[in-house]
């Protein structure tokens, strides 16, 4: 079964994937149910791969997208001349999908008025385009979604019965992503990869506290915020280690959803911002730095995180101004002790590169 981006392993997303099995095989109608952001489309899909019709088209009509004077030309399609504009057939989304699968999406916000014309094309299964007078027969298997409660708005005469009964032949409701958890890793890797590789990016560590904060959120937008999350995490990463900042947003989500990335102490007390960009580069460089201990080079030093020369974050770091604070109680013979370890270890190299890494050494 071609499962596209569905990732997880939970018990729920198991007897997902099990429905999916058992539904694909057939041409019954599909109501997909879930909070936004569960991947309603991307289940519709896998249906559609794991189906017969796989090598016909998949066409996907977003009902809330397109405005409901135009939703039923959008639909079945229209003549030439049917009205002002119309200046040549046009067929619809249904004569697109045939023999193919026709996925509607937010179908709670489908007018009243279209509901009956979208029931008789699904009973008879058949169109007619605006303007003609000629049914055209289509084979189209039709898979529906919606964020909101289709049955209460029945009940509130918001949504037609029967239209209901011939689209929930077989009701599938997606978890929300807080309902499982054992499956945040396991996307968190996913999209970590696949944003680094849109971005020419090679990060192959994350975090465990990163980790950790990612699989503690209740994530209210699902898996589509959590893609957003990753998708800025990935911009912000300069080496080989996804950033700490990747969560920097998310304890402050529900009181302020547009947080800024970088953010500073969590006791600060208004709203967090970076007034400069050269001090979001020295917020960066010292989180990196206190990462490492404030190691400088080596493999796992702070260059090698940020993905830069040492020498070159030696200068940033000079030109920014960043220094490890000395406690009180250190005495100044051991900040020489690390200077003069430094300059041993870097024996054969220029005087002027020695005598930075000293400088960054004993301050």
């Amino acid at each position: 079964m071609a499962t596209l981006d569905l990732i997880g392993a939970s018990p729920k997303f198991r007897a997902l994937l099990n429905e999916i099995d058992m539904v694909a095989p057939v041409n019954s109608a599909v109501l997909i149910q879930g909070e936004t952001g569960t991947g309603k489309e991307v289940v519709a899909r896998a249906i559609h791969e794991a189906s017969p019709r796989r090598k016909n088209r998949f066409v996907a009509l977003n009902c809330a997208a397109i405005p409901s004077t135009l939703l039923e030309s959008e639909l079945f399609g229209y003549e030439k001349g049917a009205f002002t504009g119309a200046v040549a057939q046009t067929i619809g989304r249904f004569q697109a999908a045939d023999h193919g699968t026709l996925f509607l999406d937010e179908i709670g916000d489908l007018p009243l008025e279209l509901q009956p014309k979208l029931l008789r094309a699904l009973q008879e299964r058949e169109v007619e385009r605006l303007g003609g007078g000629r049914a055209i027969p289509v084979d189209v298997r039709v898979i529906a979604a919606t964020n909101q409660g289709l049955w209460q708005m029945v009940q509130e005469k918001k949504f037609r019965a029967d239209l209901y009964y011939r689209l929930n032949v077989f009701p599938m409701t997606l978890p929300p992503l807080r309902e499982r958890r054992d499956d945040i890793p396991l996307l968190v890797e996913h999209f970590v990869e696949k944003f680094a590789r849109q971005q020419s990016k090679a990060i192959d560590a994350i975090p465990e506290d990163v980790m950790m904060a990612l699989a503690r959120h209740d994530w209210p937008g699902n898996i589509r915020e959590l893609q957003n999350v990753i998708e800025r995490g990935v911009v912000m990463t300069a080496g080989r280690v996804l950033s700490h900042h990747t969560t920097a947003c998310l304890a402050a989500a529900d009181a302020q959803p547009g947080c800024s990335p970088i953010v500073s102490s969590p006791a600060a007390a208004g709203p967090v911002s970076i007034r400069t960009l050269v001090d979001a580069e020295r917020a960066h460089i010292t989180a990196a730095l206190r990462e490492t201990n404030w190691l400088v080079g080596g493999p796992r030093g702070a260059a090698a995180q940020l993905g830069v020369p040492r020498t070159t974050l030696i200068a940033r770091m000079q030109r920014l101004g960043i220094a490890k604070a000395r406690s009180r109680s250190e005495a100044p013979t051991q900040g020489l002790a690390r200077a003069r370890q430094g300059l041993s270890l870097l024996r054969g190299e220029d005087s002027v590169t020695n005598l930075q890494v000293i400088e960054a050494a004993a301050g």
